[in-house]
């Protein structure tokens, strides 16, 4: 027998359910972004539409879909959808699931989709539960991290499966997901006697970094907590700028200390020095002390700049580096953001050059490869009895000599590692090396 309170109690349970979660997507084309995966034409979009999705992992950063689409996933394609999260759950519950999974793909022919939520977490035992039913096809998986699947995944699992990277969502997307939720009358506050301003909505666009459940739970909490009453006008919930401020706290930059984030802004950074740019380099610096990066973990990487990519075309960087590690190490922050930023940018904008760079790689590759050169007889150690009995003479003493050189053999091979630049102070020393190169040639 039908309960006829069944549709009235799903219903209570929709309205109970976060503004993030009811806002879901019905369809493929309500998904707001990853349009680089999901656009028309794209292989993801594509394998959806077509029912040929294979086992899946997004790995991107929360609140941008992942959740979402392996939902959708599920819906369009008819599968039974399971959702598990690793941090929950251990190898018996997933055998029960795999278990069910076979049982209903033989009695219905109905496949299931597993979403499993932080797969990362599995460990690789747990994730070896999985590789048989995925490569028999027996389930549909689709995983979802916030780490590198290629570092925090079993490589058999990810080498059965589709890798898709999710990106944060752009200030366009997360607006209209908001003004979307403001306005919907089944699932969002369209109901409501609501007036969202504009600014309120470029605050949580900008402040939630790419992320729409945090711009969605801004908004409930806007509602929920009654915005500004407007007594005169019917008791208008009126969310403006001060409400939209109270409702989303400090932004929390998404940054694990061992996780991409932590490699991709210290590349960033590297880069834009590099690349003299000083702006985009102290952006960097700002957004890892400000996420919580150990600040000899920066000052590390600026020295070994200073000598990689500056070197002699400005010698001085270095000296300001081995400064800056004395300052962050007795100091420490937040004054020590003062020395970082005068590092960060003194070597954005010194002139660069790798030649010393080039020159210790391409020496230590003739010296593991090629065969070893002997020391010249004349630049051997004299400094016992008996060295003059094994040749170990002849040498010329440079500030014997005029400009304090004499031409003389000191590798015994036509080599040339060191190409200095005409950038900087290097150009100085190229000037002087083609100097003493005129010189051998006249002797």
């Amino acid at each position: 027998m039908s309960d006829l309170f069944e549709p009235m109690r799903e219903k209570r349970r929709a309205a109970s359910m976060p503004l993030a979660a009811r806002m879901r997507p019905r369809n493929l084309d309500e998904f707001a972004g990853q349009q680089h995966i999901l656009g028309p034409g794209k292989l993801l979009r594509r394998m959806i539409e077509a029912d040929r999705l294979t086992s899946v992992i997004f790995y991107g950063p929360p609140g941008t879909g992942k959740t979402t689409l392996a939902h959708l996933i599920a819906s369009h394609t008819h599968c039974h959808f399971v959702e598990l999260n690793a941090a929950a759950v251990g190898v018996k519950e997933v055998r029960e699931v795999l278990a069910e999974a076979k049982v209903r793909l033989g009695d219905t022919s109905q496949r299931t989709v597993l979403f499993l939520d932080e797969i990362h977490r599995f460990n690789k035992a747990q994730q070896d539960i999985l590789l048989n039913d995925v490569e028999q096809g027996l389930i549909l998986l689709v995983g979802a991290t916030t780490e590198n699947p290629f570092f925090s995944v079993n490589s058999a699992l990810v080498s059965r499966s589709q890798i898709f990277q999710f990106e944060p969502l752009n200030e366009a997307d997360i607006g209209s997901i908001v003004w979307a939720a403001a306005s919907d009358r089944e699932r969002g506050y369209g109901h409501l006697p609501l007036e969202l301003k504009p600014e309120a909505v470029e605050h949580w666009v900008r402040v939630s970094d790419g992320d729409a459940r945090r711009a969605l739970t801004a908004l409930e909490i806007a509602v929920l907590s009654g915005g500004k009453r407007e007594k005169n006008e019917g008791g208008k919930i009126v969310i403006d700028l001060e409400v939209a401020q109270e409702s989303i706290q400090r932004k929390a930059v998404v940054y694990a200390a061992d996780g991409d984030e932590h490699y991709d802004a210290a590349s960033a950074l590297i880069k834009s020095m590099r690349g003299s740019d000083p702006d985009a380099a102290i952006y960097w610096l700002a957004r890892m002390l400000h996420a919580g990066e150990d600040p000899r973990f920066i000052a590390r990487r600026i020295a070994i700049l200073a000598s990689e990519d500056i070197g002699n075309a400005d010698p001085a960087a270095i000296i300001l580096a081995a400064a800056m590690l004395q300052v962050v190490e007795f100091v420490g922050l937040p004054e020590a953001q003062l020395t970082l930023a005068q590092a960060v940018t003194y070597m954005a904008c010194s002139p660069k050059s790798n030649a010393a760079t080039v020159a210790i790689s391409e020496a230590r590759a003739d010296v593991e490869h090629n065969r070893t050169v002997l020391v010249p007889r004349h630049l051997r150690d004299t400094h016992y009895a008996g060295a003059k009995k094994l040749g170990h003479e002849g040498y010329k003493y440079a500030h014997d000599y005029p400009e304090g050189y004499v031409p003389q053999e000191y590798l015994g091979v036509e080599k040339h590692y060191y190409r200095p630049t005409d950038r900087g102070k290097e150009a100085i020393f190229a000037q002087y090396l083609a100097k003493l190169a005129k010189i051998r040639e006249e002797r």
